[in-house]
């Protein structure tokens, strides 16, 4: 059957009956290659619009800014997004790689390029590089003789970064649940055909995917693994070596320190004698080495305690966004002897080949059992203990004081104010409340107790809710700095439910605005917090004395 149609670009078209005006399938169309080398790529009018971006790293390093989000750039790895977006190189760095614009017909979602689904920064493959550097090198120096050249290489370049992706999603699955299974299970006897057959693929597929994702064989995984779990142990304990040995999977004692002297380069007593390079990575566990006059290779400093001058230069770790290769490439250049970190299972298991890392739980220990747990790895048990014990000695003094001047301990209630809402927190959270509820002795409010809005440490309302939440003594320790938030601000402390409330009444509101010096929890921050807090009920309870003499 054929079938004729008009269009206003020619008087007549035919078409076989069955096909579609819309193709049933995306073509892509390069616009524009580019070689990295000398690229200036630095906002929206030089991208087309509609157009897709592939771009692939062959050589150099540095960051790129994507929709005002950071990202590692390195040799074999791939970008790809879709415009209309923000896109910037950082200057002082140099890249090698090819630069593809391209267009879709029918045009697509933003969201639907099938070379990204969501994640717009991976590895690239071996061939995907190579396909890259033969397309560009087409591109520049077209042959007469091979029109579609560039065309065939281009398709072959998407087909492969595509595949690429799929073969990552399809192993993602199975090696994550493999890689689980170590961690829980890596002092029983594993065998590669035991894990293979686990993840249901074949002895060698496991080994190519297996090594492709962790840069390590199986057996040189579960090495490591068994090794940094008995350094963790002598980190933090003094343990029989026949009896580690059976705890992390070896049979004997003398097999275990063969394995560990292979790993650490050191035996294991040797190891738990040392003086340890430690890094540190929040800025919570760089006050407590601190505290201990311990100076880490490299540490988490917050604004507070570099204004203390306690910050070395050269000795700052800096967080930034997307920054798994230049955290590894910062710590593998402090060469530590053990890595203390929260419980960040992503980071800490990418640094799993430089060092133990001894997870100490935020919500679980308060600040006297981290600052002990770390003591114990640094060797200083005893300068912790002298430290704790003048401290407990200014709280005895604080309390004999606040017993003196309040008598018994009445409610309070510690507010850190942002632009739109305001927090407060429970001991176990930290922010001075700490403080309060544990070395001066008040109570929180009863109105947080009874709604248990404090089981998951820390309460978010808005702004003009906080009079809902009375306390006898209300403490800010941070308050908004836009003027939006100033004027909510203002318009709180403006408003009847504030001007209502006993402690605004009785002068018990102690505005202390030093956000950072609250976030820390700490030695340092809450022998700071304890201090602070002191100064400003005394000060305002003379303030009222002297206010009230005849």
């Amino acid at each position: 059957m054929i079938i004729k149609y008009e269009s206003s670009d020619s008087p007549m078209h035919t078409l076989r009956s069955g096909s579609s005006l819309t193709p049933p399938h995306s073509f892509h169309f390069p616009l524009r290659i580019a070689n990295l080398n000398g690229l200036s790529v630095g906002g929206e009018h030089d991208i087309r619009p509609h157009s897709s971006i592939l771009m692939i790293v062959t050589g150099g390093h540095g960051t790129i800014e994507l929709e005002r989000q950071q990202h590692n750039l390195a040799c074999g790895i791939m970008l790809c997004c879709s415009s209309p977006l923000s896109i910037s190189f950082d200057p002082q760095y140099q890249f090698h790689g090819v630069w593809i614009e391209y267009a879709t017909h029918p045009p697509q979602h933003p969201g639907a390029n099938p070379l990204n689904n969501g994640t717009p920064v991976r590895a690239a493959s071996a061939k995907a590089c190579t396909l890259a550097s033969e397309l560009l090198n087409t591109w520049e120096k077209p042959a007469q003789d091979q029109p579609f050249a560039a065309q065939l290489l281009f398709s072959e370049l998407l087909a492969e970064c595509f595949s690429r992706q799929a073969e990552i999603q399809a192993s993602a699955h199975w090696l994550d649940l493999v890689l689980q299974h170590i961690e829980t299970h890596y002092n029983e006897d594993l065998t590669r055909a035991q894990m293979a057959e686990r993840a249901g693929v074949s002895p060698e597929h496991f080994s190519r995917t297996f090594r492709k994702a962790t840069g390590q064989t199986f057996n040189e995984y579960l090495s490591l693994l068994r090794i940094r779990r008995a350094q963790q142990r002598i980190l933090t304990d003094t343990p029989n070596l026949t009896t580690l040995a059976l705890e992390v999977g070896y049979g004997e004692g003398t097999y275990l320190s063969r394995k560990f002297k292979q790993v650490v380069g050191i035996s294991p007593a040797a190891y738990h004698r040392k003086n340890k390079r430690i890094v540190a990575l929040n800025f919570n566990h760089t006050a407590s080495l601190r505290a201990l006059e311990v100076m880490p290779e490299l540490g988490v400093y917050s604004s507070w305690m570099k204004r203390l001058e306690l910050a070395p230069s050269q000795q700052k770790l800096r967080f930034e966004e997307g920054r798994n290769t230049s955290l590894y490439r910062s710590v593998a250049a402090a060469r530590p002897d053990v890595i203390i970190s929260y419980s960040l299972p992503g980071e800490n298991k990418l640094l799993l080949p430089l060092a133990p890392v001894v997870e100490l739980p935020y919500m679980q220990m308060g600040w006297r059992e981290q600052f002990q747990q770390i003591a114990v790895i640094a060797n200083r048990e005893q300068q912790a203990e002298a430290w704790l014990n003048r401290y407990d000695e200014l709280c005895h003094a604080a309390n004999l004081e606040l017993g003196r001047l309040l008598g018994a301990r009445g409610t309070a209630i510690v507010w850190e104010i942002d632009e739109e809402v305001a927090y407060c927190y429970s001991s176990s959270f930290g922010h001075g409340s700490q403080i309060l509820y544990g070395e001066l002795g008040f109570r929180p409010p009863s109105s947080l107790l009874e709604q248990g809005l404090l089981h998951n440490g820390y309460l978010e309302v808005s702004i003009d809710h906080i009079p809902a939440y009375p306390a006898e003594h209300i403490f800010i320790t941070s308050t908004p700095s836009t003027r939006e938030g100033q004027a909510r601000f203002r318009a709180l402390l403006q408003s009847p439910g504030w001007q209502k409330l006993d402690a605004v009444q009785e002068g018990r509101v102690y505005p202390l605005n030093q956000p950072d010096k609250f976030y820390g929890f700490d030695p340092l921050s809450s022998l700071a917090q304890l201090k602070t807090f002191m100064q400003a009920i005394t000060s305002q309870i003379y303030m009222r004395q002297d206010h009230i003499k005849p």
